[in-house]
């Protein structure tokens, strides 16, 4: 899967590109993050990509224009004989909020466009026109969307086929269970390792019978419904 980011700040990513899994999944051919600076399309000698708003008020608005240039600079254009999926979000602190619902959506994709704001936030015509979604991660307000954008890379990264070491691990965890329970819902069980006793709070002691079945019991009960 192809992760694309546009963002004045290609540089926040540096890091994350080379961290634990997500390194590792780049390594493995699973996923490919590219950054692409917004500025790189911007307009005149300055390659000026914002502008103040119409009407007055605070801060600049990144204009529509670079935006829809980069797009067209990145984005895989599908063929007959080759049918790619792609989907271009854009974040808003009004967008619709992000999920592990849309994580398993975006798995499936091909390649993933990711539009990050700064300053006062970006052109509306670019959610209206250009994006295919508006996503929030949070009823916040953060300076940009580049770490957004490092939040949905992570949650869609880790869904795709050979990005853990164990795939098992995917299982029986939060919005995902072999219980028969229903994904919006579930909140996984909690988890104990050593020591059996710490600060004279003990193990549960059914997780320390050996007794898988009642072991898996008492999981399904500590599961949440919310």
């Amino acid at each position: 899967m192809k992760f694309d980011i546009i963002s004045i700040f290609p540089e926040f990513f540096d890091s994350f590109k080379n961290q634990a899994l997500i390194a590792r999944a780049q390594e493995k051919k699973i996923i490919k993050i590219n950054t692409h600076n917004l500025r790189d399309f911007g307009e005149g000698p300055h390659k000026k990509v914002d502008d103040r708003p119409y009407g007055g008020g605070a801060g600049m608005v990144i204009m529509p224009e670079p935006i829809a240039k980069a797009i067209e600079a990145v984005k895989l254009y599908s063929s007959k004989a080759l049918k790619l999926k792609c989907k271009i979000i854009v974040f808003s602190a009004k967008g619709k909020l992000f999920n592990q619902a849309m994580a398993r959506r975006y798995a499936k994709l091909d390649q993933l466009i990711m539009i990050c704001g700064r300053y006062e936030g970006i052109d509306e015509r670019v959610a209206q026109y250009l994006a295919d979604e508006e996503i929030s991660i949070g009823e916040y307000v953060l300076f940009g969307g580049e770490v957004p954008a490092m939040i949905v890379m992570e949650a869609v990264a880790r869904l795709l086929p050979g990005a853990l070491g164990k795939p098992a691990s995917l299982d029986e965890e939060s919005f995902h269970s072999s219980f028969g329970i229903r994904h919006s819902s579930f909140l996984e069980y909690p988890h104990y390792t050593r020591p059996k006793v710490f600060q004279g709070h003990r193990v549960p002691p059914v997780l320390l019978s050996g007794n898988h079945a009642k072991i898996a019991e008492w999981r399904k009960k500590k599961s949440k419904i919310t």
